[in-house]
C-alpha cells in the first residue's frame, strides 16, 4: 500500500495530465484513424481526421451522454458514429436529415423531389447538394446503386460514403440514430501512406474536409 500511495504522489502530476487529456478527447475534440476507403476521394487510408465533439452535444466525458445539444447535423457534413447495427465507429456522409424524402437512381441522388447536379472534374465526379458540392468516386460494381425512396425518421439520418461503389452505409445499416453521432470531422490532421512504409503525406496535412 506504502509504494502504490508512494507511486501516486511521484506521478500525481502525469496521472491528472492524462485524465484530463483522456477527457478532453472523450469530450472535446478527438483524432481517429481510417483504414478504409469508404470515403475516398475526401478521406483516403491513413488519414488521420479531427473530430469536433462539440460541435452538436456538449457530452458527459467518457459515456457519450449528451448534457447540452448545441445543434443537429446537416447535409454535406461529414460525421463521426458509433453505430450499434455496424459494431464499430463509422465515418460517412450526412445525405438526409429527418424528415427528407431520399432516393438514388443508378447512383444519382433525388433529394424531396429534385434531382442532385452531377458534373464531372477531370477523373472525379462532382456531386452538387442544396448545401455544398463534393467529389464522390463511381468506380467498380456494386448491386446497391439505387433505392427508396425513403423518408427519414425524426432523430435519425441517412448517411453515405464519398466512394459510391465501395462504402457500407445507410444502404446497408439502414438510418443512424441522432445519438449515435459524436462529432463532426473537420481536417486531415495527418496522413500516412500505408504502401510506402508508413510515409507522411505532406500535401494532406491539415487539409478542411469541407
Amino acid at each position: 500500500m506504502n509504494k502504490v500511495k508512494k507511486f501516486i504522489k511521484e506521478n500525481r502530476g502525469i496521472m491528472i495530465f492524462l485524465l484530463l487529456m483522456s477527457m478532453f478527447r472523450s469530450a472535446v475534440a478527438d483524432y481517429n484513424s481510417v483504414p478504409t476507403g469508404s470515403m475516398i476521394p475526401t478521406i483516403i487510408p491513413g488519414d488521420q481526421i479531427t473530430i469536433d465533439k462539440l460541435a452538436y452535444d456538449i457530452n458527459v466525458p467518457f459515456i457519450y451522454h449528451s448534457l447540452v445539444k448545441l445543434g443537429d447535423p446537416k447535409r454535406g457534413e461529414i460525421v463521426v458514429f458509433e453505430s450499434q447495427a455496424a459494431d464499430m465507429r463509422m465515418v460517412k456522409r450526412v445525405i438526409g436529415e429527418p424528415g427528407d424524402v431520399v432516393a438514388m437512381r443508378d447512383n444519382k441522388l433525388f433529394i424531396n423531389g429534385k434531382a442532385m447536379d452531377y458534373q464531372m472534374n477531370s477523373a472525379e465526379v462532382v456531386e452538387q447538394l442544396p448545401e455544398l458540392a463534393h467529389q464522390i468516386q463511381v468506380v467498380g460494381y456494386s448491386d446497391i446503386t439505387s433505392f427508396g425512396p425513403v423518408t427519414v425518421p425524426q432523430d435519425q439520418y441517412l448517411v453515405l460514403g464519398d466512394n459510391r461503389n465501395n462504402s457500407s452505409d445507410s444502404r446497408v445499416y439502414g438510418f443512424i440514430p441522432r445519438d449515435e453521432i459524436i462529432g463532426r470531422a473537420t481536417r486531415v490532421m495527418v496522413s500516412f501512406d500505408y504502401d510506402a512504409h508508413y510515409k507522411p503525406r505532406g500535401d494532406r496535412l491539415w487539409k478542411p474536409l469541407i
